[in-house]
């Protein structure tokens, strides 16, 4: 089975990390995506980052029902700080029986060579790049095992839904329904 990893923060999910995994297990990229929920990405700034759990937890409600979805802890287990070379070997240590391919947005393949062994990371994995507003990816410069995945575009951030709550907006129809749990710290 070819599983779609997708780290990240999900600081909180939100309906275009929803709608953009949706489209990749519908139209056949992957057979299924992981949410991995990373503890602490090592290229942004811990500041206002929700605990673990609670963003774990937000991922699991927000995926409830989809069986192509699945939540993942898989990097609370690992040395911290954790980098997607040694989570993506790990991973297939722990589930040969799956391929992995690593989704990230055209914003992370443009700091792509910051990443912690980069061309390790690209030797040993296929990745899909989808689109994000301004951060164009000229897909003739890509290398063989890079793919541009041309999914709907939509400009959503984390950072979007956590500023509009700490100004006491309702943001309800960019987040999934989460019944009763709460959407950050003190919010």
């Amino acid at each position: 089975m070819d599983i779609g990893i997708f780290g990240g923060s999900f600081n909180p999910i939100h309906i275009g990390h929803l709608a953009l995994a949706n489209y990749l297990c519908e139209w056949g990229w992957v057979d299924e995506v992981w949410f991995l929920v990373s503890p602490h990405n090592p290229l942004k700034d811990r500041g206002d980052l929700w605990p673990d759990e609670q963003r774990l937890r937000l991922v699991e409600r927000a995926i409830e029902g989809y069986a192509k979805f699945r939540a993942s802890d898989f990097e609370f287990h690992l040395p911290r700080p954790s980098y997607m070379v040694n989570t993506l070997r790990a991973l297939r240590e722990a589930h040969p029986e799956h391929d992995f391919s690593l989704i990230i947005g055209s914003d992370n393949w443009e700091t792509f060579p910051r990443w912690y062994k980069h061309d390790e990371l690209l030797a040993e994995n296929r990745l899909l790049v989808y689109p994000r507003p301004g951060y164009p990816v000229d897909e003739a410069s890509l290398p063989g095992n890079v793919t541009l995945v041309e999914a709907p575009l939509l400009d959503i951030s984390s950072t979007f839904i956590r500023q509009a709550l700490g100004e006491g907006k309702d943001v309800r129809f960019f987040l999934p329904d989460f019944g009763e749990e709460p959407r950050g710290e003190g919010v």
